[in-house]
């Protein structure tokens, strides 16, 4: 016989207002899935507003009962349920604006803000005071912001998405100390993690290396669990990440003779050549083969890392840099693998990840399993509306739009706002609703891969629907991912919001998961999607090229792929004077012939 849940719990309630009662001291809360919560106030019950990085603490308390009079607001109310009555006693509340149709996160420089907070702490958490120096650089920081003084592993990818993370707010705020972090980033990746193969006519990335003083010892293969002694797309692909989009700003050659060659060794082993096509997941170290018997169960597998990674870490930032046809075609490779392969609605609302190399479902595979990854989902949704206005096919947009409609049911946490991790892809006998992997507790990465696939949906869709979802995301993410205290965003919370600070990755600011890509990549793109296409205000983007640097002189600004002729360049600067010689529809500049390099300030404007 089943138990009565008859206990008392705290939990967080998100949704929007439908009444205020002035007498009872009470107001009901519509969730996003159409529930209705009756939540009591007390003398005890206070306020806040979002509250940005950096910024002060802004109480709400005072005007809390005259905000909630306000039908229609979106708030999160946390409280206490109580077994002896049916409605919620909400004893904190955050407004996600001041006035019930306004959202912080969407004001002009809320997200260039929070990038520049973000690639701050990690300036400070990595290099303190001292001369930027990636000899002093660790994988793990703590909460606080502190390095590990225990792990001396530098680890490629990490070190790479930082990069990415520097450049990007360059990019953003034209502070040059984030320029120098991610060129002094990227040379070290170039002199201590690269192996240029002159047989092979390739370049592959360790690894990563361990240091002591100025000894090290470079680690080849992988030495994750799931990838251990093999070379894993992946890796390869993220080593890429940060020196791309520093390509994007200072056009350096080396950087682009590094991603060809990087690009090469994908074609020629990590490319299915046979009529399967895609990419394989994993080579051997040795013969670069796929199909080794020493790469154990990664043996010709193939997964979305290998084939869907390509797109978001450095293929569109390669594309939007150089606007040459082979990475327009690769793209497009990429994409049609995934709108043929990936979808499985016949057995499951979540996409399959993992495959053999024939593209039959490996559903036995390590951790995974048959289990989904929420963010993957959106991942797809996001990138294939991007890639639908570089080329436009029915296809693309079809299956965005159709993981758009089914994710929230399934991926997606109705009554507390956010998404979740790690899912069962299929149901059990007797099973109605899917289950947990592991824990209901939200990742950081998974949100951004969801707020920006419903941000760009709405940007070029226009549906009240995918607004909505997009900023009831980008309110779950900004209430309760920000630690506006130290300074970062939180790993994990748990289900309710709350931080998850165990042991381990999940309670660190850095680790080999975690490096200023996903929080810093969030605010550029939200800023670049909300901007540019949603409220249709301009933007400023910074770049500083080296002298002949760029192929004839020509810097492509063009800050995503969005739609055609959706933005121009409004103005230019260089070196703070104006400068008219650029091309406002085609989005590039004609870079001025001279022996030193010069500060670019482009203006993006919608049309």
């Amino acid at each position: 016989m089943g138990t009565t849940l008859d206990f008392t719990f705290s939990d967080l309630i998100a949704g929007y207002v439908t009444y205020f009662d002035e007498q009872k001291d009470c107001f009901g809360l519509r969730t996003s899935d159409g529930r209705e919560f009756d939540c009591n106030l007390s003398p005890m019950s206070y306020a806040k507003l979002l509250q940005n990085l950096d910024e002060a603490y802004p109480d709400a308390t005072g005007s809390m009962r005259a905000m909630l009079s306000e039908e229609g607001r979106y708030v999160f109310a946390y409280g206490v349920f109580y077994p002896d009555k049916s409605s919620f006693d909400a004893k904190s509340l955050v407004f996600v604006g001041r006035k019930s149709n306004n959202y912080a996160f969407e004001k002009q420089n809320w997200w260039i803000d929070q990038a520049r907070s973000l690639a701050s702490f990690y300036l400070k958490a990595q290099f303190g005071d001292e001369e930027i120096n990636y000899r002093n650089y660790r994988t793990s920081i703590s909460l606080s912001g502190a390095k590990s003084t225990v792990s001396f592993r530098q680890e490629t990818d990490t070190i790479s998405r930082l990069v990415y993370g520097f450049a990007t707010s360059y990019m953003l705020t034209g502070e040059d100390r984030f320029l120098e972090a991610a060129e002094k980033g990227t040379e070290y990746l170039r002199e201590h993690m690269r192996f240029l193969d002159l047989d092979e006519g390739i370049v592959y990335w360790y690894h990563g290396i361990d240091v002591e003083g100025e000894r090290e010892h470079k680690i080849f293969a992988s030495e994750f669990g799931d990838d251990y002694d093999a070379i894993p797309a992946y890796e390869q692909i993220y080593a890429l990440a940060g020196q791309v989009q520093t390509y994007r700003v200072t056009g350096d050659p080396r950087i682009m003779q590094d991603t060809e060659l990087t690009i090469k060794l994908f074609n020629d082993f990590f490319l299915d050549k046979g009529e399967d096509g895609g990419y394989f997941s994993h080579i051997d170290p040795v013969t670069l083969d796929p199909m080794s018997d020493s790469l154990g169960r990664n043996k010709g597998t193939k997964n979305w890392n290998s084939v869907g990674d390509h797109a978001p870490a450095y293929l569109i930032n390669l594309w939007l840099a150089t606007g040459k046809q082979e990475y327009a075609d690769m793209l497009e490779y990429t994409f049609d693998t995934i709108v043929k392969r990936f979808p499985d609605y016949e057995n499951s609302p979540f996409v399959q990840e993992r495959f053999f190399a024939d593209w039959s479902h490996d559903t036995t595979w390590g951790w995974q399993q048959n289990r989904a990854v929420v963010g993957h989902n959106l991942k797809i949704a996001w990138n294939l509306m991007r890639m639908s206005s570089l080329k436009s096919k029915s296809e693309y947009t079809d299956l965005a739009t159709k993981i758009a409609e089914i994710m929230p049911r399934f991926g997606s946490d109705l009554q507390r706002g956010g998404w979740y991790d790690v899912m069962e892809r299929v149901l059990d006998k007797d099973e109605s609703v899917y289950r947990f992997v592991w824990h209901d507790r939200k990742a950081w990465w998974q949100q951004e891969q969801c707020i920006l696939a419903y941000l760009i949906l709405n940007g070029i869709l226009e549906k009240d629907d995918y607004q909505r979802l997009s900023r009831e995301a980008a309110a779950f993410y900004n209430a309760w991912f920000l630690d506006t205290e130290d300074g970062g965003v939180y790993y994990n919370v748990l289900a309710n919001g709350i931080p998850f600070l165990a042991s381990g990755n999940e309670r660190g600011k850095g680790s080999h998961a975690m490096s200023g890509y996903h929080s810093i990549e969030l605010c550029y793109l939200a800023a670049v999607y909300t901007n540019l296409l949603i409220h249709k205000q301009p933007m400023d983007f910074y770049f500083k090229p080296m002298p002949s640097g760029f192929p004839d002189n020509i810097l492509h600004v063009a800050p995503d792929i969005l739609p055609p002729g959706s933005i121009k360049i409004a103005s230019v600067e260089i070196d703070g004077n104006s400068y008219s010689n650029f091309d406002a529809e085609k989005l590039t500049v004609k870079l001025p012939e001279t022996t030193k390099r010069v500060k670019v300030k482009v203006k993006i404007a919608p049309k």
